[in-house]
């Protein structure tokens, strides 16, 4: 018996032992998950290491939770519609820009204004009608001897401006023809002026209706030119008589000549040029709106443009809620010769950028696009620590400053037509949201903060986690 139970049990131990012939499953690596990049991420840090440069990491919406903030970018939330980001070419920038040697040149037009990847596509322009304080003199288009007048305007010629400026215009129009174009007079003629001075002065009420064809004539003979006007207005900061040249221009008598002499001198040729009224600092909001409560001066303006030498940006949005149909544009903000990169950088793209266009502008340009290594040309009273947003320093060699990174970290993603959508702001990260006309989107966002930020960019229910250092700028595409 204890035989046949050694057997049996000995039989069972066989049969539960796996097999020597059986070879047991070896365990398959998982395929490994490619993830792709879907959100390009462009930066500009204060301290000049990294500008405008893309960066190489994968960014992929995702939904793992983590406890970092949210900006929330919302599309089904729509507000203005962009018409560009850009400079003032003034005389003195066509001037300097010149100075290049045609090649450098051309090149440096096409990075400015072409739509190729190495292009930062400005696609808005201000410039004046004569002369600004960024010419190397004063003149109008209709410069008389002490004492004459031209009530007929026969002497009218764009002559002064035929050797660089309208050149330059034409080579970019070029380059970009759907460029937009706001012109903008310091000074009429002086003959025109009640102390027959460049500087100061006001415009005489005699001279209101041949001013107005001035106006007419000046858009008529850029159109011959090839040059089409978008937008005009009837003075730069008319609040400001002590430039070369300048005018002083009442809000009541802006009123005056825009219902009584420019609106319907404008209408009589069926002009679809754009008056724009005001252009000049955020502490006097009263000043476009005053203008605005004029009915019949209200038929005739397109809307109401700003600087912000004085003020807050936060003005816009008090004329623009005041008059919910008429527009908004940020048209001038200068960079200092005695500024710093990164202090430049964080103050301009808050409140030129972000600031202006989270306040319903549909522009934000800064003020010179170019001058010479001394800050020139510029009149004799002019602006003489105005930095441009390059450097002319021979005919082979330009710098880039820190204006034209302020306004390509916007130009280059964001063109015209772009549409303003909803983004929330958390803590130090300043921020502003567009979808582009080809669907993208676009965040532009600055870390106003003393350190990195660590946060997610939420779309569509899925999020990206990213960091930015403090004082630097970027922009996200996706």
């Amino acid at each position: 018996m204890k035989a046949f139970f050694l057997l049996i049990v000995s039989v069972m131990i066989s049969k539960c032992s796996p097999s020597n012939d059986i070879v047991s499953p070896t365990p398959t690596n998982p395929t490994p998950v490619t993830v792709t990049n879907e959100v390009d991420f462009w930066m500009t840090k204060g301290n000049q290491s990294s500008m405008l440069q893309k960066q190489t990491g994968v960014l992929a919406f995702n939904t793992t939770y983590n406890t970092y903030p949210n900006i929330t970018v919302d599309e089904a939330q729509t507000f203005q519609t962009v018409d560009g980001f850009g400079y003032t070419l003034t005389g003195g920038s066509a001037q300097a820009i010149n100075q290049l040697n045609a090649i450098k040149r051309k090149e440096l037009l096409v990075e400015l204004f072409g739509t190729i990847s190495t292009s930062i596509s400005v696609s808005y322009l201000r410039i004046s009608i004569g002369a600004s304080d960024l010419n190397a003199t004063p003149f109008t288009y209709d410069d008389m001897s002490i004492g004459q007048t031209d009530l007929n305007l026969t002497n009218f010629s764009l002559a002064p401006d035929k050797t660089d400026l309208i050149p330059m215009l034409k080579e970019i129009i070029a380059i970009n023809p759907a460029i937009k174009i706001m012109a903008v007079p310091w000074s009429p003629p002086v003959w025109m002026k009640d102390n027959g001075s460049f500087i100061g002065g006001s415009l005489q009420p005699q001279y209101y209706a041949v001013y107005a064809k001035y106006f007419v004539k000046y858009i008529e003979k850029m159109k011959e030119e090839g040059i089409a006007i978008d937008a005009i207005t009837p003075q730069n900061e008319p609040l400001h008589p002590g430039n070369n040249p300048s005018l002083l221009m009442l809000a009541s008598q802006q009123a005056d000549f825009i219902k009584n002499h420019l609106g319907p001198a404008f209408k009589a040729v069926n002009s679809k040029v754009k008056i724009v009224v005001y252009d000049h600092n955020c502490d006097k909001p009263e000043y476009p709106i005053a203008i605005l409560n004029d009915s019949d001066a209200n038929l005739y303006v397109d809307g109401s443009a700003f600087h912000l030498y004085a003020g807050d940006i936060s003005a816009l949005s008090t004329v623009h809620n005041a008059f919910p149909n008429k527009n908004v544009y940020f048209t001038e903000q200068y960079t200092s010769s005695s500024g710093s990169f990164d202090g430049d950088l964080k103050w301009h793209v808050k409140n030129v950028i972000i600031g202006s266009m989270r306040n319903w502008s549909k522009t934000a340009l800064e003020w010179n696009l170019a001058n010479n290594s001394s800050y020139g040309p510029h009149t004799q009273g002019g602006c003489d620590s105005c930095k441009g947003a390059l450097t002319i320093n021979s005919s082979e060699s330009f710098s880039r400053n820190v204006a034209y990174y302020i306004i390509a970290h916007a130009s280059k993603f964001v063109p015209d037509g772009s549409i303003r959508i909803a983004s929330n702001t958390i803590g130090n990260l300043s921020n502003v949201a567009f979808k582009t006309p080809a669907g993208k989107k676009v965040l532009v966002l600055e870390n106003d903060g003393n350190t990195n930020e660590v946060f997610n960019i939420k779309y569509n229910g899925k999020w990206i986690n990213t960091a930015l250092d403090a004082g630097a700028v970027a922009t996200y595409i996706w």
